[in-house]
C-alpha cells in the first residue's frame, strides 16, 4: 500500500512539480504486559493512552494496524484484590483474564473513539492457527475488519486456552497474526529497548542495533521473563527470528519511551531499537 503527494510551485516563469512518495504499511504492534501495567499490576492509564494517541497518528499516515495487546491477566489481578478462596494457577488465569479483558477492551473502546476509530475484540487460540477451517475463519474475520477500517484488538483466550492449547506468550501469538494478516512490520513493544549484548543494567552492555538473516544472538539472550507477563527476551527473539524469515520486518522496541512508535516509523537511526532484517 501506497500512496503518493505532489505539488508545484512557480519560480519565475518556470513551474516545479515536487513528488512526495510516502509508503504506507499493514503493521502489527505487540504491546507487552510491562509496557501496559505499573509496579502494583494496576492499568497505565497514562501510558495506555499515549500509545492509543500514537497509533490513531500512524492511522491517519495511512498505515492499517493491527493491534495485539497483553495486559488482561494483570489487569483482572489487579481489579480482583480479595479471592475468597485458594486457586491454583488455571483457575487464577482464567478468572482475573475474565474481569481483566472486559476492563481492557473497553478502555481501548473509550481511548479509541476520541479518534473516530472502531476497535473489534479478537480472542484466539493456537488451534486457530492450524485448523485448516478455524484458521480460515479467522483470517476472514481479520480480513473484513481491515476492510472496513475497525482497528482488530486481538489478545489470547485465556479463559479457555490453557496447557497445551496455550501459546508461549503474546510474542509468539503477534508473529503468528503478522503472518497470516500478511503484515509487512511487526513491532514488539516491551520496557527494554532491544536486545543486548548482555545485562541491560550493566554500563559495559550494547544495544544490538540491527539483526541480519542467519546472526546467532544465543550469547546474548537473557533467559528470565518479565515480572508481569509470561515472555522474555529469549522468546522476542525466536519470534522475530522466525517473522523476519517469512519476509516481515520486526523491531523490537521500548513502549514505554515517549512518542516510540512514532519515532520508529520516522526516526529510527536515531531511536534505540533492535532491528530484524528480513
Amino acid at each position: 500500500m501506497s500512496f503518493l503527494i505532489f505539488f508545484c510551485f512557480s519560480k519565475g516563469a518556470k513551474r516545479y512539480l515536487i513528488f512526495i512518495i510516502r509508503q504506507t504499511m499493514r503493521i502489527t504492534i505487540k504491546i507487552g504486559s510491562n509496557v501496559l501495567t505499573r509496579q502494583d499490576g494496576s492499568l497505565d492509564v497514562t501510558r495506555m493512552s499515549a500509545l492509543v494517541d500514537q497509533i490513531a497518528e500512524l492511522r491517519s499516515q495511512g498505515h492499517e494496524i493491527i493491534l495485539v495487546s497483553s495486559g488482561a491477566v494483570a489487569s483482572g489481578r489487579s481489579e480482583l484484590k480479595h479471592i475468597q478462596h485458594d486457586l491454583d494457577s488455571v483457575d487464577q488465569r482464567q478468572l482475573f483474564s475474565a474481569v481483566g479483558q472486559a476492563k481492557l477492551i473497553n478502555r481501548y473502546f473509550e481511548l479509541f473513539r476520541e479518534y473516530g476509530i472502531p476497535v473489534g475484540q479478537v480472542l484466539t487460540t493456537k488451534e486457530n492457527f492450524s485448523d485448516s477451517e478455524h484458521r480460515k475463519n479467522q483470517e476472514n474475520c481479520m480480513r473484513v475488519m481491515l476492510e472496513n477500517s475497525v482497528l482488530p484488538i486481538v489478545n489470547e483466550n485465556d479463559t479457555v486456552s490453557v496447557t497445551e492449547l496455550m501459546f508461549t506468550d503474546n510474542d509468539e501469538l503477534s508473529g503468528l497474526m503478522a503472518q497470516m494478516t500478511q503484515s509487512q512490520m511487526l513491532i514488539i513493544l516491551s520496557n527494554i529497548d532491544g536486545i543486548y549484548t548482555g545485562d541491560p543494567s550493566d554500563p559495559e552492555s550494547r544495544l544490538v542495533s540491527i539483526v541480519k538473516p542467519g546472526k546467532d544472538l544465543s550469547d546474548y539472550i537473557q533467559t528470565k521473563k518479565s515480572s508481569a507477563g509470561r515472555g522474555g527476551m529469549q522468546s522476542k527473539s525466536t519470534v522475530a527470528t522466525s517473522t523476519a524469515a517469512a519476509g516481515i520486518s520486526v523491531i523490537i522496541a521500548n513502549g514505554k519511551r515517549d512518542d516510540i512508535l512514532l519515532k520508529l516509523m520516522n526516526d529510527r537511526d536515531n531511536t534505540p531499537c533492535t532491528e530484524f532484517l528480513c
